[in-house]
């Protein structure tokens, strides 16, 4: 029975991705945390805050007040509604709701707009680093991840000059692009955007805009592409700057002709997004003047950051534009930076993620640090990493 178990149940040849290698650090950490042991979490992209007091409120009272059904597929009404008046709020911009559709986190976004955009078997690049499921979700839905290779010099951004490179050697169907980026933080200028989208839509390529990062901006504001043409596809979440993470919401902003697709496609792989979410995710928009603060910390541990890891030894990094990750190159130390990770946090106590889960060729010289967590954290972090760096090399 056993042996005719196995011949039945092989996993597929697409379910074998590599695994989501913070996800991994995520559990060395607790399990260091479950013998006693005091961990600072710089390796998961998770805020520290909870969601805003009004998410909170009106997800409490709507749990008091009915059950909870399905709701329309795209979304409650009033949610998109919102969703769309806050991008004349954040850009200018007129966006009709019907353009918007609900998710469950970015994550269906992605696998919603690589569904609808693509066939198996199609190409579509994304940048190295960048982050992991882009390339793992779209090999598992069949289709091929082609990495741009981005450097310092571009901002860790690919560039309109470099895709139509890769294009005219290995057609491409389509391109991600993220601003703010994970893991380096970076961000493109307007005109850099523009220019890439100019690129894409002439040669054919269709855009899928990452903004999930959007609101988190310290430089210069975040462009959205949605100011730059009606033809990208557009994933933000509730889960960075409204810090609902584990309430996995999402949404999409999509070209008309794209609608009944990502619908019909919803239909079928969700039926509808958690009621619950929605409830909370509209509330959440009142929580502007909380969700600023808890913004404002970032960009004080962003300002320590900048000035303690120098001091500390890790000196050779990008200034993060927005989002809440530093990218620091940690080749003086280690050519490995998954054991120097895993040395990190077994002997400091110190989470961090290594750069080869967002860039497998290059990323063994990196480390991404997420400094979401609290100013004393941050602090602490770094005086334990120079204390170890400087007993490495005495």
């Amino acid at each position: 029975m056993l042996e005719k178990a196995k011949r039945l149940l092989q996993p597929s040849a697409r379910s074998a991705v590599p695994s989501f290698m913070v996800m991994d650090v995520v559990a060395a950490a607790a399990r260091l945390e479950a013998q006693g042991r005091r961990v600072i979490h710089m390796e998961v992209g998770q805020p520290a805050a909870g969601a805003p007091a009004s998410a909170i409120a009106a997800a409490r009272a709507a749990l008091a007040a009915t059950p909870l059904g399905y709701t329309e597929t795209l979304g409650i009404a009033s949610l998109r509604r919102r969703i769309a008046g806050a991008y004349g709020e954040w850009y200018g911009l007129d966006i009709d709701p019907a353009r918007i559709v609900v998710t469950t986190g970015s994550s269906a976004g992605f696998m919603l707009a690589f569904l609808a955009t693509f066939e198996a078997g199609d190409r579509a690049a994304v940048a190295l680093p960048g982050y992991p499921p882009y390339r793992h979700t779209l090999s598992a839905l069949g289709c091929e991840p082609v990495a741009i290779e981005t450097n310092a010099a571009t901002r860790w951004s690919i560039t309109g000059e470099a895709l139509l490179a890769l294009h005219r050697t290995r057609p491409l169907k389509g391109v991600v692009v993220a601003s703010p980026a994970n893991p380096s933080g970076t961000m493109m200028t307007a005109s850099a955007l523009a220019d890439l989208i100019r690129c894409a839509e002439d040669a054919g390529i269709a855009v899928i805009s990452d903004e999930i990062y959007h609101g988190l901006a310290y430089a210069f504001a975040a462009e959205s592409a949605a100011r730059i043409s009606d033809n990208v596809i557009i994933v933000n979440s509730f889960s960075k700057y409204f810090c609902m993470t584990g309430w996995r919401i999402g949404w999409m902003v999509l070209p008309t002709t794209l609608v009944r697709t990502v619908d019909r496609l919803q239909q079928n792989l969700a039926i509808s997004v958690p009621t619950l979410s929605q409830i909370a995710a509209e509330a959440a928009f009142d929580g502007r003047a909380e969700l600023e603060n808890i913004r404002r910390g970032y960009e004080r541990n962003r300002c320590f950051l900048l000035e303690g890891l120098p001091r500390a030894g890790l000196d050779t990094f990008l200034p993060p534009d927005g989002a809440f990750y530093l990218y620091a190159d940690v080749s003086r130390f280690s050519n490995d930076s998954f054991a120097f990770a895993t040395r990190l946090l077994e002997q400091t106590g110190v989470a961090t993620t290594p750069g080869v889960d967002f860039d497998p060729i290059r990323g063994r010289n990196y480390l991404r640090l997420c400094y979401a967590g609290s100013g004393e954290d941050m602090r602490e972090a770094v005086q334990r990493i120079g204390d170890w760096l400087k007993k490495a090399a005495a």
